[in-house]
């Protein structure tokens, strides 16, 4: 997801909680992708973040190889991008689902995160374009999230790790619970501040409804965007948290941020898991706001809190549970 509300009365409430790091980046952020953005036509949106994607760009390491390809379905084709490490035989794939509040991103806005996720756990990574808001309503996203899945399975051996961030974590939520049961079914997943429809009258929804760089009007904004007419918040395609199973769930490593209106979904998520006698972990990461995956190049915290990301991705693929 991509607002912010960028004023005075945030920065005051959060000026002492943030290090001075951070309020660079999220005066750079501002600088690119101003609060009144959320208000232009969604194409002047896009393009906006598009610029904003490419002047934070950290370029590929050296040894990452990479492809486009399509993944075609009955309807249309979905683009993908696949990541290698030159020369390595890779022991399991990972499929990103990028951010950006279903209605932003593509192949390029996250490209230089999975390609460090490849060159950090030797995996190889496939990102998967599809399709936005509000062009394509629910449950357009969701049903190219299967269906990227779906075809990686039928074309790689490798063991799969489901991985997402902000709207792209709902989406990997969503894609392990409709899959739990295929052969074969991912052997983790990774969510990095998702948005999964959790109760709004939880902890981080209040504590945190005016945070910078995501507010609780920001996700309500996202969500009617994304929603067709007579859309159900129960739909656990729409709302993972709203499922009411949550049993053979593969290990599942939930990160989000302090202050972010969403960290309590990655707590809620963890609990349910665990209820259903599932593995679960969910770390927040003190003093760091949405998108912090942005970040990481210049702000100490973000860096670290990445590096976990990686390590947690690289025992996931390698079956292991640390924790």
């Amino acid at each position: 997801m991509a607002s912010n509300p960028g004023n005075s009365a945030s920065r005051g409430r959060y000026a002492d909680r943030l290090d001075p790091e951070l309020w660079n980046y999220i005066d750079e952020v501002n600088s690119w992708y101003p609060p009144e953005i959320i208000a232009a036509p969604i194409a002047e949106q896009r393009a906006v973040y598009d610029r904003m994607c490419v002047a934070f760009h950290q370029g590929h390491p050296e040894g990452v190889t990479i492809s486009d390809g399509l993944v075609a379905t009955a309807a249309h084709a979905i683009p993908v991008r696949r990541y290698r490490m030159a020369g390595k035989a890779a022991a399991a794939i990972v499929i990103y689902y990028h951010g950006g509040g279903f209605v932003l991103g593509n192949l390029d806005s996250h490209d230089d995160i999975c390609a460090e996720i490849c060159a950090g756990t030797g995996f190889e990574v496939v990102s998967a374009d599809y399709r936005l808001s509000p062009e394509h309503l629910h449950p357009a996203s969701f049903d190219d999230a299967s269906a990227v899945f779906e075809w990686v399975a039928s074309t790689s051996t490798l063991p799969i790790v489901l991985c997402g961030e902000s709207a792209g974590g709902n989406l990997g939520a969503a894609v392990a619970q409709a899959t739990r049961r295929h052969s074969p079914h991912a052997i983790g997943q990774m969510l990095i501040y998702p948005g999964l429809g959790g109760d709004e009258s939880s902890r981080s929804y209040i504590e945190h409804a005016e945070a910078p760089l995501l507010t609780v009007a920001d996700i309500e904004f996202y969500r009617r965007v994304r929603s067709a007419p007579g859309q159900s918040a129960d739909d656990p395609t729409f709302s993972p948290l709203r499922d009411r199973d949550f049993s053979g769930l593969p290990p599942t490593v939930i990160v989000t941020a302090e202050c972010d209106p969403l960290s309590s979904d990655g707590e809620a998520y963890r609990d349910r898991i665990r209820a259903a006698d599932g593995q679960a972990w969910w770390r927040e990461e003190k003093r760091l706001v949405h998108s912090f995956l942005r970040a990481r190049s210049t702000v100490p915290r973000a860096a670290e809190a990445f590096a976990r990301i990686v390590a947690d991705i690289g025992a996931l693929g390698r079956g292991e549970w640390p924790y």
